[in-house]
């Protein structure tokens, strides 16, 4: 391949890069994964978000050292695809957890994180994260607890009172009908 044509597929990587505000990303492997599984997972991975991205490894290195992304380069060995997308990395790392339970020929090499590289067992222990939603739910749920806890103080004594005013009434109501 011609230098001309290695800077052209590098500069059409980078914009695809840049474009798609690709921050964030898993490496696998899908070598001898079978065409049919390939594409099962791949239109189950689309309808969810997630992109897959077949690279060549020098021309994603030379991208990569352009976009500032070098630390990154160390996961590029061997056949190389790149997966982003989805809502977050850890929805992203959620599915391809289940897919690599799936198909037993896909296996995580690595992710790229905040700046930083991660091998395949720190990679792997992002589907066990909570997702963003899931997050979000702690946050909303942590800020009504205590104002949950601030009405059950202030309607406890007052059910007491009024429990006790029935109980009151309800017996004077007996106690008039027995007379009558």
């Amino acid at each position: 391949m011609s230098k001309f044509v290695k800077d052209l597929l590098c500069s059409e990587l980078e914009k695809r890069i840049v474009n798609e505000k690709v921050t964030d990303f898993i490496v696998i492997s899908t070598q001898k994964v079978n065409g049919v599984d390939n594409n099962v997972m791949r239109g189950a991975l689309k309808n969810k978000g997630i992109k897959l991205l077949v690279v060549k490894n020098a021309l994603m290195k030379r991208t990569l050292t352009k976009l500032k992304m070098e630390s990154a380069s160390s996961l590029f060995v061997g056949p190389c695809v790149v997966a982003y997308g989805g809502d977050s990395i850890v929805d992203v790392a959620k599915e391809l957890s289940v897919w690599t339970g799936k198909v037993k020929a896909i296996h995580i090499k690595g992710a790229y994180l905040e700046g930083a590289s991660l091998d395949d067992k720190r990679a792997q222990g992002l589907s066990k994260m909570p997702s963003r939603v899931e997050l979000q739910g702690r946050i909303i749920m942590l800020a009504k607890s205590p104002g949950a806890r601030l009405a059950g103080a202030i309607g406890g004594p007052a059910g007491r009172i009024a429990g006790c005013v029935k109980t009151i009434v309800d017996k004077g109501e007996k106690s008039e009908t027995k007379a009558a």
